[in-house]
């Protein structure tokens, strides 16, 4: 091992711990393509990610920017395989040896972007272009990272909320977690920071005084996003999707109760996406409890969404969720009762208890949305339409404001170009600009420390 003193960067080479360790050497060739549509950059950028864990940046933009010099390279052995880390935060290592976690997660990332590679884009047997293709592929990159266990009932709650939350709500996130975790509930979030983090943390002082062991703490990305939202440490089952749209169909398939702590407009997005499924006539009676939750002092932060969504989708949506203000142990109580109607109604349908198949999605949620210029100023945000393709449409309007905020691609589109213009009908654009307005004067619209200027332009 070499240590390198120079902003304290570390070379190091890593052997897997059981998550994969053999490639076959066409794997090998596309991780170290580094031509435009090759492997090598998707990982590197993950790779970094992980090894970025616990950092204070949260731009994707400034961490690419800050390790430049970062490489990793796959070293094939007769053996097996190694990985090689050069100029890596030294951060992820203690004693000169990487933190298990960092490790268990490096190789998770490794493990998915091959898998995704080779069995799922470049395969004959998924069409991509069709619903079914989409949800079976998805069951398959879950199958291989070993996410679903058939033998274990109705248990886990999927978290959703900003990764750079205050203090008073990322303390009542925790609390919430703890309850659910004397309640034996498991928990799934986005795998960063913040909202995403706070309720795994409380739910493994809940498990602990239970003495429940193998708590499952799931972290689902993807490459867009994880440089802003390095998995936390307590993720102990990591997955990256290979795109924004499968990585939230995975929290509605697995999850079987969801509860939304305070964000920004990643959290509406989710929303949306949520909504707008369960808005979809042929999902009317498939229960999935949804809780919308935070301190005294983010009542008016829900008191807005509330407003957001009864003025676009209507009474109908509002009546999908349960808004519970400072209340941990009753929201941790509702999703208990709750999913004993999720666990009836898979018994009585024979829908599986680990996978939900019987949910339709409509493939305006599946289908990936780039979010250039040209695609946000042609999004068709009118109320002359289903309940459900407008959420959808809402939901794109969101991706790709998160996109201008925090992603790669899109913070050099903004710059080059200047700001996504949103089109639209009156009646839709007036609630949506009322509610990225609260979330900018809240300060949930920018980076710590920093102003914000907007990535969008209402234009009706």
């Amino acid at each position: 091992m070499v240590i390198s003193m120079r902003n304290a960067r570390i070379n190091s080479r890593i052997t897997p711990g059981g998550s994969l360790e053999v490639l076959s050497q066409h794997e090998v060739s596309k991780l170290c393509d580094h031509t435009q549509g090759g492997l090598y950059e998707i990982f590197r950028q993950c790779a970094l990610a992980v090894l970025n864990t616990g950092a204070t940046i949260d731009s994707a933009k400034r961490v690419l920017e800050e390790f430049s010099d970062f490489d990793v390279r796959v070293i094939q052995q007769e053996r097996g395989i190694k990985l090689e880390v050069i100029n890596a935060p030294a951060t992820a290592f203690v004693d000169g040896k990487m933190i298990r976690g960092i490790k268990e997660h490096l190789f998770a990332v490794l493990r998915d972007v091959v898998y995704v590679s080779s069995e799922i884009n470049n395969s004959k047997k998924f069409d991509l272009d069709a619903s079914e293709g989409i949800t079976n592929a998805i069951f398959h990159i879950l199958r291989n990272a070993r996410i679903l266990k058939s033998q274990i009932h109705p248990n886990l709650i999927v978290c959703w909320g900003g990764h750079s939350i205050g203090r008073v709500e990322y303390d009542y996130t925790k609390e919430v977690g703890y309850e659910m975790g004397l309640r034996g509930l498991n928990i799934c979030t986005g795998c960063g920071p913040g909202a995403m983090k706070g309720p795994m943390k409380g739910a493994t002082i809940g498990h602990a005084k239970q003495r429940i062991s193998g708590g499952r703490y799931i972290g689902i990305t993807e490459p867009g996003i994880i440089a802003a939202e390095s998995p936390n440490p307590i993720v102990n089952d990591l997955v990256i999707m290979p795109d924004i749209e499968k990585r939230l169909e995975v929290f509605v398939r697995i999850g079987h109760g969801i509860v939304v702590f305070p964000g920004g407009a990643g959290t509406t997005e989710e929303i949306l996406y949520l909504l707008g499924i369960l808005l979809h006539p042929d999902n009317k009676e498939i229960p999935l409890p949804v809780i919308f939750t935070g301190p005294g002092d983010s009542e008016d932060y829900f008191r807005k969404i509330h407003g957001f969504i009864g003025g676009t989708l209507g009474r109908e949506a509002q009546r999908r969720y349960k808004i519970i203000i400072d209340e941990p142990a009753k929201v941790a109580g509702e999703f208990r009762k709750g999913i004993t109607a999720v666990r009836d109604h898979r018994r009585v349908s024979g829908d599986a208890y680990y996978y939900n198949w019987l949910l339709k999605i409509d493939s305006l949620f599946q289908l990936p949305f780039r979010p250039t210029h040209t695609n946000m100023k042609g999004l068709e945000l009118h109320s002359n339409q289903d309940r459900h393709r407008l959420a959808a449409n809402l939901r794109r309007a969101f991706s790709g404001i998160v996109a201008g905020n925090v992603k790669v691609d899109g913070l050099r589109a903004i710059e080059e170009h200047g700001p996504f213009e949103i089109n639209g009908e009156k009646a839709v654009l007036r609630p949506l600009d009322a509610l990225l307005s609260s979330f900018a004067d809240q300060g949930r619209m920018k980076l710590p420390g920093s102003g914000y200027d907007p990535c969008y332009r209402i234009v009706s």
